[in-house]
């Protein structure tokens, strides 16, 4: 399932109009060009965890009501592994690949206070650009070996190894060449 299903562009416009705002308003407040905003509402390109977040953060929403359908509230929520939802083209605010999907571990259950995802990466991204958004994070390396920037450090990450951080850190996930990673990520607000 790509971001074009989710309709994440759409309930990001949804949200601009509503509070009558301009792509240049919201670009403006968050930080990102009035042209990735724009890209991001029609659904060509798919905003990164941190991206989204900062989107989320501006609206006054929970990231996972990007991905959550139209259901009434649920007490628990089982998410089979065929049903996980992908979020793939994943783009920087320069334009280029992050080279890593997504898929949403929980889009039904609305109101929470963490949001898991599988992270897969497939090649080291070209540029090395750090991000940072409001609340935490915990990583567990699945497969692969990665390497976290955290402001000025750089950590190897092995498979089994795990990570606990204030996302308000500057911070990046890198595959380690040739390397396919796979991990568990829980970002809250």
């Amino acid at each position: 399932m790509t971001s074009l299903e989710y309709n994440i562009g759409a309930k990001i416009k949804k949200l601009r109009k509503a509070r009558k705002l301009t792509l240049q308003d919201v670009a403006r407040e968050t930080g990102f060009s009035p042209a990735l905003i724009s890209q991001i509402e029609n659904n060509n390109v798919s905003p990164p965890i941190a991206t989204l977040s900062k989107i989320a953060r501006f609206f006054d929403v929970k990231m996972g009501h990007f991905f959550e359908e139209d259901e009434e509230e649920l007490r628990f929520e089982v998410v089979p592994k065929d049903a996980r939802r992908v979020v793939s083209r994943v783009i920087s605010s320069k334009g280029t690949g992050h080279g890593y999907t997504y898929e949403a571990l929980s889009y039904r259950k609305r109101n929470k206070k963490m949001e898991p995802f599988m992270l897969t990466i497939s090649e080291r991204a070209q540029e090395e650009t750090l991000y940072n958004h409001e609340g935490e994070e915990f990583l567990l390396i699945l497969q692969g070996r990665a390497e976290i920037l955290l402001d000025d450090e750089r950590i190897v990450l092995e498979a089994g190894d795990a990570v606990y951080f204030d996302s308000s850190l500057k911070h990046r996930l890198l595959a380690c060449e040739g390397e396919e990673v796979q991990v568990l990520a829980v970002v809250t607000r």
